[in-house]
């Protein structure tokens, strides 16, 4: 089999010839490695300064060249996903958002008095302060039931198209697909949970308004030339869902399962990347018709061989080697961990080998060559 094949294979639940190797992401550090250069391959942080700096046409240009040359040289990985930050739908030309003041080396301010802060542990700009957080308003007239439908510039596809083109029908491609948040959109985290608390009508009305621009956005879309999508929406921590389950099927689950409808009409597999312990929602999950459950957190007591056995074959799973290792951990504990995750879920297929979250900032190299090098020794069925 193709690596396309093989995964399209594991995806839908069967048995290829070869367990297939994907991940959610490989990091800029691992891939600096691999290139042997600098890169804005999943630079978080780098890209948004670049972007700051009105610099947009240098960073799309080294996400392509780079993102096709890494996956040139990492052979062994049948899945590439175009469908996580940076590494998606880029911003149209011309881009030059505002620039934040520099208050030190890690913090900026914005005009409104947002503030920003640069994390070494994961090389990432994060929102830390938003005045207007809890004051802004919102009121059914934010969220439309006829919503318009403005279609994307085309200068915000050059990475899918480029990367699409290079690897189509040879690697098994995943990008990014129109589809309403699996969230409430109601403000940040905590103020979405305050309001879907303080206010379930607003919540509904946000999510009927969702699923209407996502369908006019859906009914506009054509596919570049991929295969799957995947979406990022985390539900859960370690120890359970941020929202209680009822309300995470009144409110999330019902887009969840337009969206996957959605993709499979056009043609597309469905994964789902969900952090955290989604014991409580993992049958809505399947019921929504989700092809493969990404992003399986051990640590949050997601134990692989459980989640195996709970599926029952209706749902493929990807993961298996915890992204904690790969940070903290040695080559042979590594090792362990890739024989232990096949021992777990191999047999039977529907199953793809990758890391419990992705190749993270912070990985140790020669970790991942470990991954790899286990992952060739053991992937034949």
């Amino acid at each position: 089999m193709d690596s396309r094949t093989r995964a399209r294979t594991a995806i839908a639940g069967g048995v290829p010839d070869k367990v297939p190797l994907g991940d959610f992401a490989i990091d800029f550090d691992t891939a600096e490695r691999i290139l042997g250069r600098s890169t804005y391959h999943r630079a978080k942080a780098r890209c948004m300064q670049a972007y700051w700096e009105g610099r947009r046409d240098e960073v799309v240009q080294s996400l392509i060249a780079d993102t096709i040359e890494l996956y040139q040289k990492l052979d062994i990985y049948d899945i590439i996903n175009l469908a996580s930050m940076t590494l998606s739908l880029v911003p149209p030309k011309g881009y030059h958002p505002e620039t934040p003041r520099r208050l030190d080396d890690t913090t900026w301010e914005y005009a409104d008095g947002r503030v920003l802060k640069y994390s070494p542990l994961t090389a990432d700009l994060t929102l830390v302060y938003d005045p207007a957080q809890w004051t802004r308003p919102l009121s059914e007239d934010d969220f439309p039931l006829d919503p318009p439908y403005t279609p994307p510039d085309p200068s915000c596809y050059e990475l899918v198209e480029a990367v699409t083109a290079a690897f189509a029908g040879e690697r098994y491609l995943l990008g990014p697909f129109p589809s309403a948040p699996q969230w409430p959109p109601l403000g940040d985290m905590e103020r979405s949970l305050v309001e879907l608390a303080e206010r379930p009508e607003l919540a509904e009305r946000a999510l009927q308004s969702s699923l209407a621009a996502a369908a006019k956005a859906q009914a506009a879309w054509r596919n570049p030339g991929y295969d799957g999508t995947l979406d990022g929406t985390d539900w859960a921590f370690k120890s359970g869902t941020f929202m209680s389950p009822r309300a995470w099927w009144r409110f999330c689950q019902p887009a969840l399962a337009a969206n996957v409808a959605a993709a499979h009409r056009a043609g597309l597999q469905w994964v789902q990347h969900a952090c955290g312990n989604n014991w409580s929602i993992l049958e809505g999950m399947i019921e929504a018709g989700v092809d493969c459950y990404q992003s399986i957190q051990g640590t949050a007591d997601m134990d692989l061989a459980r989640v195996r056995e709970a599926a029952a074959g209706r749902m493929a799973l990807w993961g298996g080697v915890p992204v904690e290792l790969l940070v903290d951990g040695t080559p042979a504990e590594v090792r362990a961990a890739v024989c232990a995750a096949m021992q777990s879920a191999k047999a039977g297929g529907g199953f793809i080998l990758g890391a419990s979250h992705s190749i993270a900032v912070g990985t140790k190299y020669d970790n991942f060559m470990a991954m790899l090098d286990e992952f060739a020794a053991t992937r034949d069925y």
